[in-house]
């Protein structure tokens, strides 16, 4: 019984504690997440520029763990990931988000965040990711990060941080796999606690200002896959424990100040290394054994002994068979170039060996590597011929043999290389004549054959090259006979000297087609004449020199109104008479005018006779330009004032429109456009618009082609807008304006008023047919990323002219693709200023009124600015955003009304978004096919240049397309900068 009753008790007992334990547990159980609400509210409060409504969703009225970017654990309902990436977001990072005690992965990067990195962040005890790259952060790294014990990757890379890397780091984050700090501004040494970190597979530290020793204990980081060092200043010799971590993929130390040698068994200590990259530094020594490689650059050291053996490595990596990259240039290598460089893997794109010592000659061999890109030799003491055979390499783009002993002829073959953008030869002991068959180069954008005996004439094929851009050197060499006029394809081209040869005859008049200009050097040929009046259009030239030649008569006084003319030198020719004071004259430092016995007048400096004569000179020009303008002022007043009264039914503005035409534009009639037109007939109809019509036509008795837009004048405002376009067009000029050759301002033959401008005919249509291809389109077409580059930079170049260069300033109002025409060689032309407006010279820019002016948006809906629909004055900030839509369409082939645009994604909103790392993704689908051929044949560093300059081009088309005008750029700026785009995307060969 007693028994029973004790056992009774103490299940009783058993109870009582169980029930207390359940009471015990609720009252100690895992707070709410109403911590982590009220962290991310604090985050969100401080975040800035939300374009995509990212915390629209942060609110009471759903639960948080389905807000925006926010997960949540399934046991607890707390935040273990916030991702915020790539959402244009601005401002900065709360310390409230060390709260969210739960989190494991932190991801706010391709952002715009700024200010410092919170401290609080070393709360997150359980975090592991923390990304952070591409955003504005400064300061420097918290030390409080090293409590983050269980994080596994770091990544803040293209930040502002400064300061040193914390050593507190290397003792704590024993978990580290991947520590990515590259694009900084951070200093110091690089700590030694690092090395602890034996988990560590990536470092990446390129592009800051660490300096000093690399730690020897990082050898024992044994899982490290990448070491990128590059670009700082760390000096001494590279830790040989370095070179025996056998799991090293890649080894990037390129631009220090490294120096001693490499151990020569690399390829043994590192079997998987597949990138080395130690260009740039002091290296010296012989090249170790490296096998497995996919690119090798070892650029820029002092590598070599200048002996024999230098190269022979080069045989052990015919063994590497993905090898695609090597790059040996500005070394010591000495010794012949082994016939085994034939035998390299023909997935090989790019070989580098300039800037040596290497003789020999190149092997015929050379033809196995058909994958071949660039070939670049130059700067050694290579002899022999140029191989025939390289005209067998039809993927090469660059081919570089210029300051060797080469001797013989160029080969006809070369003719063959279709994709050739750069040929150099110069230097050479080459002779001959130029081979007519390079003519079909027709990608060139860069030709150097000085110095190596040339002789014969300049072929006509040579000059037809179009693309030509760079320069085009010929000097010191014997070219002979006349300079053919078809130097006037040279449109784009910049460099040009034939210094130094036997030309003669006159300077061909079609010179003055190369606008682009801007070093031009005739100097020691004999050219006879005079100058040509018409290289007075040559507005970018910045120097000139005709010196020793036998050219004659007076110097033309529009040189100087050239307004980038720095240099200029005309001495020992026979020119006579004044010497112009303005401009390049007024710097005695910039021209040269020696050995020309019969000028007088200029500088006081130059001691020049005084002319004869002022006095008579003086009454002539009162003549010239005072008497006659006023008399004939008079006659033409009178003459509109009979026109006037003979034609009163017309309005007043036409009279003026009348006077207009006939002191600028030649004009003609109504009949013969009928005749040039066919009676206007539809098949020859070739645009359409509000305007009225375009139609295409052979004037004259020569037949010549051009377009007739005739004006709609039952359109309101039409007529205004054709006296605007005319005005607009009177007194400027330039290559990339479309050029009116006559207009008509008459009645037809039912007496119905009729007006209509004459064009220069466009071969390729307008930019509007390449981009958005009509379905009954018979030919497809299709434009490569240089196409696009250069048509989008003629346009920006025609604006900044209008812009900057023109008294008064002209804004254009509609710029558009089917407002940019493309002539023969696709050089664009800005065309339709019927919404143009002459600006003020107050501070504003603000339009003044012309005859197109009227209340009212005008414009193009998608490319209008969005002050113009509040009332805003035409503006050149208005200018600039329609380019930057035109810019962004160009190379997304979107058009900004396209259908996917709407609930507030625009065509800006939809590139800002993918800016900086996502381009690739928007940019247009044809482009990227161009890039993965290239891609295909390419290293890595010539992928990231091709994605450097669509990155710099987006980027300055969201700029220029802001909403706000004070954010957009100005178009002296937009044109610097596709430029420098250009550049890198030409210069993205070189490794």
């Amino acid at each position: 019984m007693l028994n029973s009753i004790s056992l009774s008790c103490q299940l009783a007992a058993l109870v009582w504690c169980f029930s207390l334990l359940l009471q015990s547990h609720h009252s100690f159980s895992v707070p709410s997440n109403e911590t982590d609400r009220l962290a991310l509210l604090a985050i969100g409060s401080q975040l800035e520029d939300d374009p995509l409504g990212v915390t629209s969703s942060w609110n009471n009225s759903t639960n948080l763990c389905q807000w925006t970017g926010v997960t949540c654990g399934h046991r607890h309902q707390r935040v273990t990931k916030l991702d915020l990436s790539n959402r244009t977001i601005g401002g900065t990072l709360s310390p409230y988000v060390g709260n969210l005690s739960f989190l494991r992965y932190l991801n706010l990067a391709d952002n715009n965040f700024h200010g410092e990195i919170p401290h609080q962040i070393g709360r997150l005890v359980r975090l592991e990711a923390l990304v952070l790259a591409n955003n504005s952060f400064s300061g420097k790294i918290p030390t409080n990060l090293s409590r983050c014990s269980n994080l596994i990757s770091f990544n803040a890379r293209r930040n502002n941080l400064v300061g040193e890397i914390p050593a507190e780091l290397g003792y704590n984050w024993l978990k580290l796999e991947n520590l990515t700090i590259a694009d900084n501004h951070l200093t110091g040494h690089f700590p030694a606690s690092i090395g602890n970190l034996s988990t560590l597979e990536r470092i990446n530290v390129l592009g800051n200002g660490l300096w000093g020793r690399i730690p020897n204990n990082l050898g024992n980081l044994r899982n490290l896959i990448l070491l990128n060092l590059g670009e700082n200043r760390f000096s001494g010799i590279v830790p040989p424990s370095i070179f025996n971590i056998s799991s090293l993929e890649n080894v990037f130390l390129p631009t220090n100040r490294f120096n001693g040698s490499l151990p020569l068994d690399i390829g043994v200590s590192l079997p998987k290394l597949r990138g080395f990259i130690v260009a740039e530094n002091n290296f010296a020594g012989s090249i170790p054994d490296l096998k497995n490689l996919e690119w090798l650059n070892l650029g820029s050291n002092n590598l070599g002994t200048g002996e024999a053996n230098d190269l022979d490595f080069l045989t052990l990596l015919t063994n590497c068979t993905e090898l695609t990259a090597i790059g040996l240039d500005d070394n010591r290598f000495g010794g012949v170039l082994p016939h085994s460089i034939a035998n390299l893997s023909s997935t090989m794109t790019d070989i580098v060996i300039a800037g040596n010592q290497i003789s020999g000659i190149i092997p015929t061999g050379i033809r196995n590597l058909v994958n071949l890109v660039e070939l670049c030799m130059d700067d050694n003491k290579l002899t022999g011929t140029i191989p025939h055979a390289i005209g067998e390499l039809k993927n090469l783009q660059l081919l570089y043999l210029d300051s060797n002993f080469l001797a013989g002829g160029i080969p006809t073959s070369l003719g063959n290389l279709t994709l050739l953008t750069n040929l150099a030869l110069s230097s050479n002991d080459l002779q001959g004549s130029i081979p007519p068959s390079l003519g079909n180069c027709k990608n060139l954008i860069e030709l150097h054959m000085a110095d190596i005996e040339l002789t014969g004439a300049l072929p006509p094929q040579i000059l037809s090259i179009s693309t030509l851009s760079l320069s085009l050197d010929l000097s010191y060499n014997r070219l002979s006979g006349t300079l053919p006029l078809e130097v006037g394809n040279l449109k784009n081209l910049v460099y040009f000297n034939i210094s130094l040869n036997r030309f003669s005859g006159e300077i061909p008049v079609t010179l003055s087609a190369c606008t682009s200009l801007q070093q031009l050097y005739l100097q020691g040929n004999s050219f006879s004449g005079s100058i040509p009046s018409s290289l007075s259009s040559l507005k970018s030239i910045k120097e000139l020199d005709m010196s020793s030649n036998n050219l004659s008569g007076q110097i033309p006084e529009y040189l100087e109104n050239l307004s980038f003319l720095e240099y200029l030198n005309l001495s020992y020719n026979h020119f006579e008479g004044e010497v112009p004071t303005k401009g390049v004259f007024s710097n005695k430092t910039g021209i040269s005018l020696s050995g020309n016995g019969k000028l007088c007048g200029g500088l006081d400096e130059l001691n020049l006779p005084p002319c004869p004569s002022r006095g008579l000179k003086k009454r002539t020009d009162f003549l010239l330009k005072v008497v006659v303008p006023v008399t004939v002022s008079g006659v033409i007043l009178s003459l509109c004032l009979v026109l006037f009264l003979a034609r009163r039914r017309r309005s007043a503005h036409k009279s003026s429109v009348s006077q207009l035409m006939d002191q600028q534009f030649p004009m003609i009639s109504y009949a013969e456009l009928s005749k040039a037109t066919n009676d206007f007939s539809s098949s020859n109809m070739i645009g359409q618009g509000s305007f009225g019509f375009v139609y295409k036509g052979n004037l004259g008795e020569n037949g010549m082609m051009v377009a007739v837009k005739v004006i709609n004048l039952k359109q309101k405002g039409a007529s205004n807008g054709f006296v605007a376009e005319c005005q607009a067009l009177r007194n400027i000029r330039h290559r990339n304006l479309i050029k009116i050759i006559t207009i008509c301002s008459s009645i037809d033959f039912k007496g119905v008023d009729f007006q209509a401008i004459v064009y220069e005919y466009m071969q390729n249509g307008s930019l509007e047919d390449w981009l958005h291809q009509s379905e009954d389109q018979q030919e497809a077409r299709s434009l490569t990323l240089i196409q696009r580059l250069n048509i989008i930079i003629d346009v920006a170049s025609a604006i900044e002219y209008i812009h900057h260069h023109c008294q008064p300033p002209v804004v254009h109002g509609d710029l558009k693709p089917s407002n940019v025409l493309l002539d023969q060689d696709l050089v664009a032309h800005l065309g339709d200023f019927g919404l143009a407006k002459f600006l003020s010279s107050s501070p504003l820019d603000t339009a003044m009124e012309t005859p197109s002016s009227s209340k009212g948006i005008k414009g193009t809906v998608g490319y209008i600015a969005p002050e113009y629909g509040m009332g805003g004055e035409a503006s050149m900030t208005g200018d600039v955003y329609s380019f930057g839509i035109l810019l962004l369409e160009v190379f997304t082939r979107r058009r900004p009304t396209d259908g996917m645009f709407n609930q507030g994604l625009t065509l800006h909103e939809f590139a800002r978004t993918a800016l900086p790392d996502k381009v690739m993704e928007i940019v247009d689908s044809l482009l990227l096919l161009e890039v993965q051929a290239s891609n295909s044949r390419s290293c890595g560093d010539e992928r990231l240049r091709t994605e450097e300059c669509l990155v710099a081009v987006v980027e300055t088309g969201v700029v220029c397309s802001m909403e706000s005008p004070i954010e957009r750029m100005e178009m002296r700026d937009v044109v610097a900068k596709l430029c420098r785009a250009r550049d890198t995307f030409l210069g993205r060969m070189r490794i």
